[in-house]
């Protein structure tokens, strides 16, 4: 399934849950430095699209477009990998959350160098290290999701590709947007299908894999074996799960 069909089947929940968390916006806007214009690619509902600024919203998901706020910035149709816009037309094109699901993102950032002088990704370490065994809901629970990254670019990969630094973002304890990562330290969020909903990978994996999942997370959170395999995790504010910003 595309990153399109996906959005299309999965988008109508997508924003019970997925709100534009102020921390990560700050950092977001930081890495747009004096960016004027600025084009949003995978632009979803419009999280963290800048208000100060000019924007220009690329989405390939007609469901993602029609949730877009009345006064959010004008989003077009299209894909990262063909945007449909001059060499230099922007200051800074910036994407959050989107370019695992892009069909080949190392021509889609290419692209995005291509039509910006800067280029801004919020996207997350694939790697074992950096989220696989970090992660304990994919270390300990969901392997199945190291089968989702076959074939896709490490983040190594990402960043030469553009000539990018890469900042890490540690994640709030009590982050507002419900990405997969957000609530390390709420565990029980895992349990609520609504949450659920608005994470791609739970689609992806399949429903065995899920249900699974949530009865031995329930069965651990009840037993108090998870809170003594991360007891660590319990008095952290922030925490490093390999969620990156890639600059160029």
């Amino acid at each position: 399934m595309s990153g399109t069909q996906l959005y299309d089947t999965i988008g109508a929940a997508y924003t019970a849950t997925r709100r534009t968390d102020p921390r990560v916006a700050e950092r977001i806007l930081a890495a747009l430095g004096d960016a004027r214009t600025v084009l949003n690619v995978g632009a979803g509902t419009g999280s963290y699209e800048p208000r100060d600024r000019r924007v220009v919203s690329v989405e390939p998901s007609a469901l993602m477009r029609s949730q877009r706020a009345p006064d959010a910035a004008p989003c077009l149709a299209g894909s990262a990998e063909s945007l449909p816009f001059g060499d230099r037309s922007f200051d800074a094109a910036m994407t959050v959350s989107s370019v695992h699901h892009w069909r080949d993102p190392i021509a889609g950032l290419r692209e995005m160098r291509r039509v910006a002088r800067r280029v801004v990704v919020f996207t997350h370490d694939t790697s074992e290290g950096g989220w696989l065994r970090r992660f304990w809901l994919t270390r300990d629970y969901l392997p199945e999701v190291a089968g989702l990254l076959t074939g896709r670019p490490a983040i190594t990969e990402l960043a030469a590709a553009i000539g990018a630094r890469t900042e890490p973002v540690p994640i709030p304890w009590d982050c507002a947007d419900g990405f997969f990562e957000a609530y390390w330290r709420r565990p029980e969020a895992y349990l609520d299908e609504r949450v659920r909903r608005g994470m791609s990978v739970w689609s992806r994996v399949g429903p065995e894999a899920e249900r699974r999942t949530v009865r031995a997370l329930r069965d651990d959170l009840a037993s108090g074996r998870w809170a003594e395999r991360n007891r660590e995790l319990l008095g952290l504010d922030a925490a490093e799960l390999g969620l990156r910003l890639l600059i160029a």
